[in-house]
């Protein structure tokens, strides 16, 4: 049986849509696990972060009891807590103004905290308890698994980025509605080392 040149040229067309429905699929397939990826490091962000909040009640409760006369400060440290809490980001949109809000929230808890660490300092009797300690070491290592957190959740974002903004992955990725992701920024002077003066 000979075949026309009609029934030829139909039958490579349809190759060729099938090829390119193919090659569009796995495009898509692996944006998809990329974002998922970039999605599960913002959850782990989060998480770190969720943890440092509650520990704060904690360590208010425990200073309230030595600092009386550092009311101003605890309330402050509270206040911080409140407006973290309040920034909720939805992982479909980490753009860079959601993520510079969620990031100045978290500064703000971090300055806080760092404040209340100073006035600790005057009392000799709370740094001696073994509860304002051990919460002192859970604060100091969840800090700790933040930065590691925000490294992780950079990471898979530079990967997701990268095979988004790739040619030809970028014609398919704006098609199906895929949007480059946020990177974490350092804080504003933090290139800057601290001046110690004895």
């Amino acid at each position: 049986m000979k075949l026309s040149k009609g029934w030829i040229i139909l039958i490579a067309v349809i190759g060729v849509i099938f090829l390119l429905v193919a090659w569009g699929t796995g495009i898509n397939n692996n944006l998809v696990t990329k974002e998922e990826g970039v999605n599960q490091a913002w959850a782990n962000v989060e998480n770190v972060y969720q943890r440092r909040l509650d520990l704060i009640p904690n360590l208010v409760n425990t200073v309230k009891g030595v600092a009386k006369f550092e009311q101003q400060t605890l309330t402050a440290v509270i206040e911080a807590r409140a407006k973290a809490t309040s920034v909720q980001i939805n992982p479909k949109n980490l753009d860079e103004g959601s993520l510079q809000k969620f990031q100045e929230a978290q500064n703000g808890v971090s300055s806080a905290l760092g404040r209340l660490m100073v006035v600790v300092e005057k009392y000799p009797e709370l740094k001696a308890t073994q509860n304002f300690s051990e919460l002192q070491a859970q604060l100091e290592g969840t800090e700790n698994r933040i930065t590691v957190e925000r490294m992780k959740f950079n990471e898979a974002a530079q990967t997701y980025n990268t095979y988004l903004r790739r040619f030809p992955n970028s014609m398919f990725a704006g098609f199906l509605g895929f949007q480059k992701k946020a990177y974490f920024q350092a804080q504003q002077g933090a290139e800057k080392a601290p001046e110690v003066q004895f």
